[in-house]
Formats: structure tokens, sequence, C-alpha cells
């Protein structure tokens, strides 16, 4: 049996006291963190990987990643 890929879209976030939060938002509820930008990516493929187990335990549907446009919006501001 061939192993498929699932891809999600993860948000970092720099926080101010240092380390990086990772939002993913098409798995609501599924937040991590990590001290550094290697670490929070390892973080949330294990939280990812985590989230699907539980839901496939749970015999739950697991989502699929969304068409999602990400942008950063520049907004003057007087």
């Amino acid at each position: 049996m061939k192993a498929r890929t699932l891809n999600y879209t993860a948000i970092f976030y720099r926080e101010p006291e240092g380390g990086f939060t990772v939002v993913v938002p098409s798995l609501p509820g599924c937040v991590t963190y990590g001290r550094t930008l290697e670490e929070a990516q390892e973080m949330v493929q294990d939280a990812i990987k985590g989230y699907i187990a539980s839901l496939r335990k749970h015999k739950e549907e697991v989502p699929r990643e969304r068409d999602t446009f990400v942008a950063l919006v520049n907004l003057p501001v007087p």
C-alpha cells in the first residue's frame, strides 16, 4: 500500500520573549511551540501527526487542506 502525503499550511508567529508559536488553520486547536525555528518545524510535524492519530482513533474524518491563500497586507497608518 502506497503512503499518501497530506499537506497543511502552518503559520509561524515569532514570540516577543523568543521562540515560535505555530498554528495549523485547517486543524482547529492544533497549536505548538518551539524555541527555535527548526524546533518549531519539528514540533508542528509531531503535532499534526498526533492530531490525525487522535481523529483516526475516534473514527473522525481527517480534514484536508482547503484552498488557502496567505498574504501580507500592508496598511499605512497615519
